[in-house]
């Protein structure tokens, strides 16, 4: 065997026991009994453990410097396993296990308090986790800017004042397209209550539509839905609120954007350093334009209508173009995971800018509470009425994921870009998934994106994939268009 060959067959290793801590996270989510969580965050502090050790191993260094990729697709291996190297010998193993340890015990502790409404018993805990992020930051930052170290965890390459321009670009844009909506007023919703394993079954027929492959995967309800895994064994979760069927379907559809990513990458990428989505930005593109793009589109609900109209009889609305105004209704709601497209990303921008001050120590823990509800008032002009619908709202800060919530935001900037290009390749689109048929998408993006993993950097592959760069003006003109038409402006 050859030194790369020896390097490819330690990684692989390594590649599969992150899949194992990873199904461990997903059993804690979905059907962990609430008894087990010290247990738990033992067994996940100890994995990582080995975790740790297997990536700062000291082997890795000669391998590295010694190994010759065969051909491209070697190349892209060594460079993610050089990034991923040179990031794990900056944490000491003290600090990976118990980052690890904390942050598993901290979901259970959110989730309580959440249900609970108690800020005051979450302060203590996230401070906790907060303390070891800003560690982990300034190590990887060794003197730069800790927010960015763990931004570029998760979008290779980006940094803090890189996102701050973006968000300063599209705000204004948003807010005056969000003033003239509001002021045309909001369609009908749909009205009456929606029987859960109805949802259910309707769910799992949407994901099978969107290409989700059963045969490796499965759904499960959560509070906060995610997507799990990768290759043979991906997992997504849902949730059900029986006066809002959208919830749960567009929260599947969202997860299942996320799965079709990890289930395209090409079978000789998995268990290997490029076997997985090239960064969260590129992931969001996925669920976002599965989500939104195509399953919110006028073509698509006009199908989605019709299925409802069988599963639940009359909900209250008339015909399939009220159906689709009502998909796409626009109101300030204080959910982000609800929240419609002209709403979405102004949720971001404040989660971005909060998370960035805690991170840099320019906003402490304890007065998080209190910059949260008065941004949402200043963004919003609605008072936050309870934690649920506030700080408390979101899983992230939780689990330690400082410098994702951007990644949200950037995801649909390339969206916006990836499915104008699909409607450029594919034109007849629209009357394709007026019958339910989605498959010329998936497949345009499993061809042109899914399939490489992480072989390419991020916007590489994104505009290897369009034809152009990507930027945030095709994301700004689809939202123009699409609501300016819905709304009459």
């Amino acid at each position: 065997m050859s030194v790369y060959d020896d390097l490819m067959a330690f990684q692989r290793q390594t590649e599969a026991l992150a899949q194992v801590a990873g199904r461990l996270g997903w059993d804690q989510e979905t059907m962990m009994p609430e008894g087990a969580a010290d247990q738990r965050a033992e067994e996940i502090g100890a994995l990582e453990s080995v975790l740790h050790a297997r990536r700062t191993d000291g082997r890795l260094a000669v391998w590295l410097d010694r190994a010759k990729a065969p051909d491209a697709v070697g190349e892209a291996q060594l460079r993610q396993m050089r990034r991923s190297y040179a990031r794990a010998v900056k944490i000491p193993a003290r600090l990976a296990e118990e980052l690890a340890r904390v942050t598993s015990l901290a979901q259970g502790v959110w989730a309580g308090c959440r249900a609970r409404e108690d800020v005051a018993g979450f302060l203590p805990t996230l401070a906790r986790v907060v303390a070891l992020k800003r560690e982990e930051g300034a190590a990887l930052a060794e003197g730069g800017d800790p927010y960015d170290a763990l931004v570029d965890d998760y979008e290779p390459g980006m940094t803090g004042a890189a996102i701050a321009a973006m968000f300063d670009a599209m705000r204004p844009r948003l807010v005056a397209l969000r003033a003239k909506v509001l002021a045309a007023g909001a369609p009908k919703g749909v009205v009456g209550t929606f029987d859960t394993q109805a949802q259910l079954a309707l769910t799992r027929e949407l994901a099978t539509v969107f290409g989700y492959d059963w045969t490796r995967g499965r759904v499960d309800l959560a509070v906060h839905p995610f997507s799990s895994g990768s290759g043979h064994d991906v997992r997504i979760t849902t949730r059900v609120n029986e006066v809002d069927p959208f919830n749960c379907f567009y929260s599947t559809i969202h997860e299942v954007g996320h799965a079709a990513y990890e289930q395209g990458v090409d079978a000789a990428y998995l268990l290997t350093p490029i076997g997985q989505g090239a960064s969260m930005g590129v992931h969001e593109s996925q669920s976002r334009s599965y989500e939104n793009q195509l399953g919110r589109s006028r073509a698509f609900t006009g199908w989605l209508f019709g299925r409802m109209r069988e599963v639940f009889g009359d909900f209250g609305i008339a015909d399939a173009e009220g159906f689709y105004r009502a998909v796409n209704r626009v109101h300030a709601g204080y959910i982000r995971t609800e929240a419609d497209e002209v709403h979405y990303n102004l949720h971001v921008m404040m989660r971005f800018d909060l998370e960035r001050a805690l991170i840099r120590g320019e906003l402490d823990v304890a007065d998080l509470e209190t910059a949260w509800n008065d941004r949402f008032r200043s963004d919003f002009g609605v008072a936050v009425d309870k934690p649920s619908n506030g700080m408390l709202q979101d899983v992230h800060w939780s689990c330690g994921l400082f410098g994702y919530f951007p990644t949200y935001t950037l995801g649909n900037v390339y969206a916006g870009c990836l499915v104008k290009a699909l409607r450029a390749d594919v034109p007849g689109l629209d009357s394709m998934m007026a019958k339910g048929d989605v498959s010329a998408a998936t497949a345009w993006m499993r061809e042109r994106l899914q399939r490489h993993g992480s072989r390419y950097l991020p916007r590489e592959v994104v505009t290897q994939a369009c034809g152009f760069e990507p930027s945030e003006g095709p994301l700004l003109e689809y939202l123009e268009a699409k609501f300016g038409d819905i709304y009459g402006l």
